[in-house]
């Protein structure tokens, strides 16, 4: 595997910019934690407009609480006009209230489909144990606002049954999934294939309504991947930041991750995260 990297930045330059609308992990494993991790990491200045303080640790979320929509939506529009994003990514939104606020600000201000500033949708809406993370009403209001304005949506297979009802099993229902995810309004859909225990491969699926392209990496065994879905729709964003091809933005991503979970670390009673400082080890070793 080639060591994943994006344009590194002259020194006192202004970084590209990127953006995280997304809870917080008291955790650190996941999130805007994760987030900001990545951007930093690939060399990226990362911008957050926070949605929830969340109460976590390795081994599960115990509560939290949801930001107000209108302070959301300010954090983005505050940002956004002084400092500018080249692309923005989603995760964790909490209510249909909050959906609501950050579709209209990002409508607004150009980013996503019809702007000039891509939009990587993570609809994280079930935990990395199943569990149901949003209220049905505000699965409506994702499907109806945020996905129409997606560059892509990065649904995991138990957030692919939440939002589509199709319970992914094999490469043909993964294909139903992500045709059914494209008519939702994105401009494509991917289908990760992570949690496909079938498969020693880990097999993502991407669709624009007409062709399916499959991205398939090995199999990491590790049960330490918290984390994982942030830090790829991250990579994705930050590498459709450097004007990337979405597909090529996906295969760099799971290049990204891939390293990420092979050095991911145990944390705590439960699962660890996924570990982008694998960067940093390699830059110290060839110091």
């Amino acid at each position: 595997m080639t060591t994943p990297l994006l344009p590194t930045t002259e020194p006192g330059a202004t970084p590209v910019r990127v953006m995280t609308i997304a809870g917080s992990d008291s955790g650190g494993g996941a999130g805007i934690q994760a987030d900001m991790r990545t951007f930093a990491l690939l060399g990226l200045h990362g911008l957050v407009a926070v949605t929830a303080v969340t109460v976590q640790n390795s081994v599960g979320v115990s509560g939290f609480q949801e930001i107000d929509p209108e302070i959301v939506s300010a954090q983005i529009r505050s940002v956004v006009t002084d400092i500018g994003t080249s692309a923005v990514k989603t995760g964790m939104l909490a209510s249909g209230p909050i959906i609501d606020a950050v579709a209209d600000a990002c409508a607004e201000r150009g980013i996503g489909r019809g702007g000039d500033t891509p939009l990587v949708v993570d609809p994280v809406c079930a935990s990395m144990h199943g569990d149901q993370l949003l209220a049905d009403d505000a699965l409506d209001v994702l499907r109806r606002r945020l996905f129409p304005l997606a560059t892509v949506v990065t649904p995991n297979l138990d957030e692919v049954r939440l939002l589509t009802g199709i319970e992914v099993v094999d490469a043909a229902s993964q294909r139903k999934a992500a045709v059914e995810l494209h008519g939702l309004g994105p401009q494509w859909a991917l289908v990760k294939g992570g949690h496909l225990r079938s498969s020693s491969l880990s097999p993502d699926l991407l669709y624009d309504g007409t062709d399916f392209l499959e991205f398939a990496t090995a199999r990491v065994d590790t049960p330490h991947d918290h984390g994982a879905g942030d830090t790829l729709a991250a990579a994705i964003a930050c590498a459709l930041a450097h004007g990337y091809a979405l597909p090529d933005a996906i295969d760099f991503a799971k290049q990204w991750v891939t390293r990420g979970l092979r050095s991911a670390y145990p944390l705590g009673a439960g699962h660890g995260p996924v570990n982008p400082l694998w960067r940093v080890d390699n830059d110290v070793r060839r110091a």
